[in-house]
């Protein structure tokens, strides 16, 4: 489906994943709200595991899933740009990844050429941050994308990857956020809020109840009448990670919408 597999978990209220019994109903999180961030380059959204891409001169944006780093590696956020495109790239293993390797009783080599075993996949984007150690690349484990399973990376589908490379030039901006809330009011005068479980700082930390920091603008957006403050609160507390109509006199329901990743001046759009 596209989509991350932890935003199918809050969609569908669990936290485990678990094997449905056939038949089930499922929940596919397809429609979001775009980040309150600039409309350009890339931008990746760590709280909701997705990728934005807005190419140049476009009224467009595409959208990818993505695996981002792991709890106590997590992918830092930053404003960057893209340094340089890597082809088929090599990989060589930190001495920390071949520390934790060595714990699980995994050897790596110095070096894994590239090729179809190569963790980066076919493709990588080296961040102008740091000293470089961020990469957006491919990956061998496409089970993994859509989880925090790195140790900082972040990791995209096979195909994704190459039609972002594809697409990227060296020096596209880079934003790396992390927007649990997002909220917006359309033309049409409805009012949304797309509420996601917060990234857990700690082991076993409860993810539908840690407490939100949220900017103002979010607290002037929750004070305008035009907002119902009880559906409000229920979308933030069942934390469901779809855009929900938040109106007054609407009542709480998920957001109905026909498009195919394009905002036009609208920041609900559906994948």
């Amino acid at each position: 489906f596209d989509t991350a597999a932890m935003l199918i978990l809050e969609a569908n209220d669990t936290i485990a994943p678990v094997q449905p019994k056939p038949g089930t109903q499922v929940l596919i999180p397809s429609q979001m709200l775009l980040p309150d961030v600039p409309r350009e380059g890339i931008v990746v959204n760590l709280a909701e595991l997705r990728l934005y891409y807005f190419p140049p001169g476009e009224n467009q944006v595409q959208v990818y899933p993505l695996g981002i780093g792991q709890l106590g590696l997590e992918t830092p956020e930053m404003t960057t740009r893209i340094g340089q495109k890597i082809p088929n790239p090599t990989w060589t293993p930190t001495a920390g990844i071949r520390a934790r390797s060595l714990e699980k009783g995994v050897t790596l080599p110095a070096v894994v050429p590239a090729g179809p075993y190569n963790p980066l996949g076919r493709y990588a984007l080296r961040l102008a941050y740091g000293n470089g150690e961020y990469l957006i690349h491919g990956t061998n484990a496409p089970d993994s994308v859509g989880l925090r399973v790195s140790s900082g990376c972040m990791r995209m589908n096979a195909d994704d990857i190459k039609a972002l490379f594809n697409q990227v030039k060296t020096g596209t901006p880079v934003r790396i956020i992390n927007q649990p809330v997002k909220f917006a009011v359309e033309p049409d005068g409805k009012r949304y809020v797309e509420v996601h479980r917060p990234l857990s700082q700690t082991e076993g930390e409860n993810t539908r109840t840690i407490a939100y920091t949220l900017p103002a603008a979010f607290h002037a957006f929750a004070e305008d009448k035009a907002v119902d403050d009880a559906q409000l609160k229920k979308a933030m507390s069942r934390r469901a990670g779809y855009p929900v109509v938040v109106s007054t006199g609407t009542g709480s329901a998920p957001a109905t919408l026909s498009a195919q990743n394009t905002p036009s001046d609208n920041s609900l759009l559906t994948q």
